[in-house]
């Protein structure tokens, strides 16, 4: 038997042991678990704000506060995601407030473009999500969290669970009320 890579033994991505690592030092640890979180909360993030600027920043400001708080990390049976899901929550959230202080004003989401040919199934796609983050908006907060965490972070249902700190069936049923008021509001033309 040849050299044997990590990656060859253990192809899943082995949580425990790479927090573990990371918690002890391990840069290339910290590497893989930036690299494995980082497009799940940066979709959250920019879901949940109008600004890809602000996306960038706050994803940016999560990733720190996960530095930051992962040696204080213990294993309480809850996968780490929940953990830095529930970091994520509350960044946006200190943002959101951040913003609302600054300025009252809202902000305009989305560029003016030029409606040729070439772009219009960009525009189309633009509005359609547009369409689908104002109904979002419009849904009680605790169904909005869970379609955020289940649709845009791609978390499990268990995972969304822990990191709202509510049962699995309630986050089913969240889910499925806040999916059958999204098919009311957003029709297809």
């Amino acid at each position: 038997m040849g050299n044997t890579t990590v990656e060859e033994l253990a192809p899943e991505f082995d949580e425990k042991a790479i927090v573990d690592a990371a918690q002890g030092g391990d840069q290339a640890a910290l590497g893989a678990l930036y690299d494995h979180y980082f497009p799940r909360v940066y979709r959250y993030v920019s879901t949940r704000l109008a600004s890809a600027e602000d996306a960038e920043d706050v994803t940016t400001e999560i990733f720190l506060r996960i530095i930051e708080n992962l040696r204080s990390f213990t294993w309480r049976g809850l996968p780490f995601a929940a953990w830095v899901f529930r970091i994520a929550r509350n960044e946006v959230v200190s943002h959101v407030r951040r913003q609302k202080v600054r300025s009252g004003a809202a902000q305009l989401t989305e560029s003016i473009q030029d409606p040729s040919p070439d772009h219009v199934d960009e525009i189309v796609t633009a509005f359609t999500i547009q369409e689908v983050r104002e109904a979002t908006a419009l849904l009680p907060e605790a169904q909005r969290q869970v379609i955020t965490l289940r649709f845009s972070a791609g978390l499990s249902v268990a995972e969304t669970a822990q990191a709202l700190g509510k049962t699995e069936n309630n986050v089913k049923v969240l889910q499925h009320k806040a999916i059958a008021k999204l098919q009311g509001m957003v029709r297809p033309q």
